[in-house]
């Protein structure tokens, strides 16, 4: 998937990758896409909710080896 940019959130737990891809996406301009890389498996519940309360669009999630991908297209 094409990324117009990439966060490494590996080793932060419950939040703090959430937190960190808020202040990405503030940066970003409306329909750019932020992939974000962590290693909390939490994320992948806080990500569905955050897109549903802050309308950007969840457009996918994954997870390999224990590390959890997700992108968020900035609304």
């Amino acid at each position: 998937m094409d990324t117009d940019q990439k966060l490494d959130a590996c080793g932060l737990n419950c939040q703090l990758p959430l937190l960190k891809a808020k202040q990405a996406l503030n940066r970003l301009e409306c329909g750019l896409v932020l992939e974000v890389v962590c290693t909390d498996p939490g994320s992948v519940r806080d990500f569905e909710v955050f897109a549903k309360q802050s309308g950007n669009e969840l457009l996918r999630q994954e997870e390999s080896g224990g590390q959890y991908t997700h992108w968020l297209k900035k609304a």
